[in-house]
């Protein structure tokens, strides 16, 4: 196989790099973002791919930018053939691209050329859909513009949340790399063309996406609290404090007058509130902020929500 740079930073990436290191491949360096402060202490935090690196003994480069000349130097200097980016969170300049004989390719979370950007996994689950995919592309200047080289469909259950779609693209696109990576350099894969004219997007998800507006669709505020799970988590407002919601699922009910966001009752699968159009849905989970996450049952012993009461 050639020498590779791994440009890599959540626990997406990881897999990728696991399979890379145990076909023996020629990984030379690893580019991964600069450790940042996060949580309620702000307690520094190393991304999960400088761990897996630092564990195994590669070399780590964090620069914050990787527009600059001295990044293209620096990457040059390892002689590498290809680059694999995976979820690395910064988009890579022409001149770097360049570096790469072989070229440089991009793990994505969609069927290209279908949600292009950041956030392809959180939204094909808001808009409900019951399938996604896998899509290795060589990158060029364009966002998610470039060939793609291999593709899967990997489906979505109507119950799966962010958190196993997410884990499940994460395994699906590492093995796929390594057929790439098998098949790329030999000649046996022929770059495809994205569609522009077929192209979709996927931006960043905003903060304001988070909040749950209750008038919304029954089928709607599942699929949010679907996106959102395990994190950030889709929220209403209770007693003036944040309630994340989670394993949120259509129920059935009987015949009610209630208002969006209405309590209407408690079931053994959760605490039932009304949607949109007065059609039910069931909470399963609840965390208030400042505590941890636990059955609506549990959390309505300790902190009751009587019928009739409204979320916000």
């Amino acid at each position: 196989m050639p020498g590779l740079v791994f440009f890599g930073t959540p626990d997406f990436a990881v897999p990728s790099l696991e399979k890379l290191l145990e076909s023996n491949s020629d990984v030379r360096l690893v580019i991964t973002q600069p450790d940042r402060a996060s949580g309620r202490g702000r307690k520094v935090h190393q991304s999960p791919v400088k761990m897996l690196a630092i564990a195994e003994g590669l070399p780590v480069y964090q620069p914050e930018t990787v527009r600059g000349a001295e990044v293209v130097e620096k990457v040059r200097s390892y002689g590498a053939e290809l680059a694999v980016v995976v979820a690395f969170g910064q988009i890579l300049s022409q001149p770097l691209l360049d570096l790469f004989p072989l070229g440089a390719l991009n793990i994505h979370g969609s069927l290209l050329p279908r949600l292009r950007g950041a956030a392809p996994i959180q939204r094909s689950i808001l808009a409900g859909e019951n399938s996604t995919g896998i899509s290795i592309m060589l990158l060029d200047s364009g966002l998610d513009t470039g060939p793609v080289l291999l593709q899967e469909k990997s489906p979505i259950g109507p119950q799966d949340a962010f958190g196993t779609v997410y884990k499940n693209l994460s395994q699906k696109g590492a093995e796929l790399l390594l057929r790439v990576l098998r098949d790329w350099p030999a000649g046996r894969l022929c770059p495809l063309a994205q569609d522009s004219g077929r192209a979709t997007y996927a931006p960043p998800i905003r903060k304001e996406e988070l909040r749950i507006n209750w008038n919304s669709a029954a089928k709607d505020i599942i699929n949010q609290i679907r996106a959102f799970d395990p994190a950030p988590g889709a929220w209403f407002s209770l007693g003036g404090k944040r309630v994340k919601s989670f394993r949120a699922a259509s129920v059935s009910w009987g015949a009610t007058t209630a208002r969006g966001g209405e309590v209407i009752g408690m079931a053994d699968s959760g605490l039932i509130v009304t949607g949109g159009c007065g059609n039910p849905l069931c909470l399963g989970e609840l965390q208030m902020e400042g505590m941890r996450r636990m059955s609506a049952g549990e959390f309505t012993r300790g902190r009751p929500i009587p019928q009739g009461s409204f979320l916000e």
